[in-house]
């Protein structure tokens, strides 16, 4: 089937990797400009746009999804896949073409921005992903497919999305393969999973110990929860021993944080423009 690819970030990378070794390998992979990255800020491409690249599939990276149009209509796609692009589709694109989504939560749950994270700081024991097409309207397209995965107290987002991703590419492929049907969302169990803002990041004590725990993981590796204090913390688990809530203290070798219910035990951290390390590292070359 001739088709096209449109997605910016790792998540919808590691899709097209699989994608492209199938019958449908996109003609033509549409992705965000290159962004600022890393301590030189240096203008960088998309994970998307490197591994398309490294492929030898044509890339273009227009500031508007529009203003590529021409570009799609010469590939003439029979269908567009659309995954972890980071702006929204429009008309007369949803229009012109049948457009499959790959979306990494088992939808209505978790509609938006970050569905991974959003599920493992609710607690979620299940998520998946579904394939759906897409309409105006966030994320609210009709479900062609749609599979489970469980999601466990050891995961991080980092090895969930892996999973994730691995059950997409083999989900849209088998989408591709055909035939579609498509069945409507139902309107109960709709939920938003909203960006990841600065705020978020930051371990608030007001919060339990479980789930400040919860959102250390959700955050590992690529974004990363860190203390008000800068300190970043990259593992930690949940301990009953009582620290007031907001205090940092070393204690029989542990470096516990106090939360409203329980205290954190920081068991890797990231110094402000440090390097990752154990706790008994940090506390050595640190005055707690």
């Amino acid at each position: 089937m001739r088709t096209a690819y449109i997605g910016t970030a790792a998540f919808a990378a590691a899709v097209l990797e699989v994608l492209a070794d199938s019958p449908h390998r996109p003609l033509l992979v549409i992705t965000r400009p290159p962004r600022p990255r890393g301590r030189g800020r240096q203008l960088a491409p998309t994970p998307v746009a490197e591994t398309a690249q490294r492929l030898g599939i044509e890339v273009r990276t227009p500031a508007r999804l529009g203003d590529d149009a021409p570009a799609l209509a010469q590939v003439q796609p029979e269908v567009v896949c659309v995954c972890a692009y980071g702006a929204l589709v429009r008309e007369p694109l949803l229009s012109d073409y049948e457009m499959l989504n790959v979306h990494p939560s088992l939808l209505p749950r978790w509609r938006g921005a970050a569905p991974i994270e959003r599920a493992i700081i609710a607690g979620d024991r299940e998520t998946g992903v579904s394939i759906m097409r897409l309409v105006a309207e966030l994320d609210a397209g009709p479900i062609c497919a749609q599979e489970a995965e469980p999601s466990g107290p050891a995961d991080t987002f980092g090895t969930l999305a892996d999973r994730l991703a691995a059950s997409a590419a083999r989900l849209l492929i088998a989408a591709l393969d055909g035939p579609r049907v498509y069945s409507p969302q139902p309107d109960s169990g709709i939920s938003y999973a909203e960006k990841i803002a600065p705020a978020d990041r930051i371990l608030d004590p007001a919060r339990s110990a479980l789930e400040l725990e919860r959102v250390v993981r959700a955050l590992h590796p690529h974004i990363g929860a860190r203390l008000a204090n800068g300190l970043g913390v990259v593992q930690a688990r949940v301990t009953p021993v009582p620290v007031p809530a907001g205090e940092l203290v070393l204690r029989d070798g542990q470096l516990l944080f106090g939360t409203r219910e329980g205290a954190l035990e920081l068991v890797r951290v990231k110094p402000p423009g440090g390097r990752e390390m154990d706790t008994a590292s940090y506390v050595r070359g640190h005055a707690i």
